[in-house]
């Protein structure tokens, strides 16, 4: 289950999948509306795990490598003690860039057309 505020709106999705980070990414993709179209080329490409500190109580890293149709690339980070959290937050984050970045290229379009 996933509870994300879009544009002002609370928007509570429910999803499962492959393993838990398959159903979060499922989960936020469901209902973001006019945006769903904008990463629906989005693609995790890699997914890791490191611990920053030792012993059951250490903090997690997850990074994320994200791909899209145009070909780019780009790595977000989640950060916690909680795996899911940290991997709620890189999955969330390489969301937000590719919306950004369309949200910019759609921009430009329009100032030029």
């Amino acid at each position: 289950m996933v509870k994300i505020h879009v544009v002002g709106e609370l928007l509570m999705s429910v999803a499962e999948g492959n393993g838990p980070v398959n159903a979060l990414d499922l989960a936020m993709r469901k209902d973001l509306g006019k945006y769903s179209s904008r990463i629906e080329d989005l693609e995790l490409v890699d997914f890791k795990v490191r611990i920053l500190d030792g012993g059951t109580g250490a903090v997690t890293r997850v990074l994320v490598e994200s791909h899209d149709g145009t070909g780019e690339r780009w790595y977000t980070i989640g950060v916690s003690p909680n795996i899911i959290d940290a991997s709620f937050e890189a999955l969330y984050e390489s969301i937000t860039y590719k919306l950004l970045k369309t949200e910019a290229a759609q921009g430009t379009t329009e100032k030029v057309a």
